[in-house]
């Protein structure tokens, strides 16, 4: 490796690290395909009801991440929430795909960059700014990084299917909610963002690296476009957040 004026710059393609997540979980007999669920309060309804149950633990300083079995359809899914922000989503995915997951639908909310985005409105990334750090250890310095197109072409697939409408575009991955500054906004919206959150960048970075087939629903949250922010009382659309999880798992069922 060559020293570069910045760190994050200095990408080492090396497939060994010191740690693998291999030595922090163990392989467990778990459903190949996984939602990555943003809404622990959905997960947490799923378990009251029944309709989930724990079938593995991955841990942090946080505490337990716990990892859940549903059934769909007469189906199995995995599921799990991955905390919040780049660095510990992209960790708990690693360990996932360690335990024994192979494919992947996640599903969260973001920030508008647009107020004609609805809340509620589904938004499927094609591709996510890297305005983050955590991406830029799994793969060579970019602007943009993309998912994959297996699993987009199956969240389409079923949005189209249930007649759910849906928008396609960029978003914006930053690891600083705090300063997403008006001039920033006017930037990443110049850029085709459409909506901003912490994830995905480093999601599809992960997935790329592992080789897992890996796709993100995000429904319209919070309005951030404007001169004051809005919250539009996105964390209370319990209905939506529900449907998306279903939709996710579905889509999970067709790749």
């Amino acid at each position: 490796m060559r020293r570069k004026r910045y760190p994050i710059l200095e990408f080492d393609p090396a497939r060994e690290a010191v740690i693998h997540p291999s030595n922090v979980v163990d392989p467990e007999d778990v459903p190949e395909r996984c939602v990555i669920c943003f809404f622990n309060e959905v997960l947490l309804s799923l378990v009251a009801s029944g309709k989930a149950r724990r079938i593995a633990c991955m841990k942090s300083e946080i505490g337990e991440h716990l990892m859940y079995v549903v059934d769909v359809n007469g189906s199995q899914v995995a599921a799990f929430q991955p905390g919040i922000g780049a660095p510990l989503s992209a960790a708990l995915l690693e360990e996932s795909i360690a335990i024994g997951c192979k494919k992947f639908i996640a599903c969260g909310s973001g920030g508008v960059l647009n107020r004609e985005i609805a809340v509620g409105h589904i938004v499927v990334p094609t591709s996510a700014v890297r305005d983050e750090g955590t991406s830029y250890h799994y793969l060579p310095p970019g602007r943009e990084v993309g998912p994959n197109p297996e699993a987009v072409a199956a969240i389409e697939k079923v949005l189209t299917r249930r007649g759910v409408p849906w928008l396609a575009g960029k978003t914006w991955t930053t690891d600083a909610p705090y300063r997403e500054t008006p001039d920033k906004v006017r930037m990443r919206r110049a850029e085709g963002c459409l909506t901003v959150e912490m994830e995905a960048a480093a999601f599809f970075a992960v997935a790329q690296f592992r080789g897992v087939p890996f796709a993100l629903m995000i429904y319209g949250g919070d309005d951030v476009s404007g001169a004051e922010w809005d919250t539009r009382q996105w964390h209370s659309r319990t209905s939506v957040r529900e449907n998306l999880f279903w939709l996710s798992a579905e889509a999970c069922l067709e790749m």
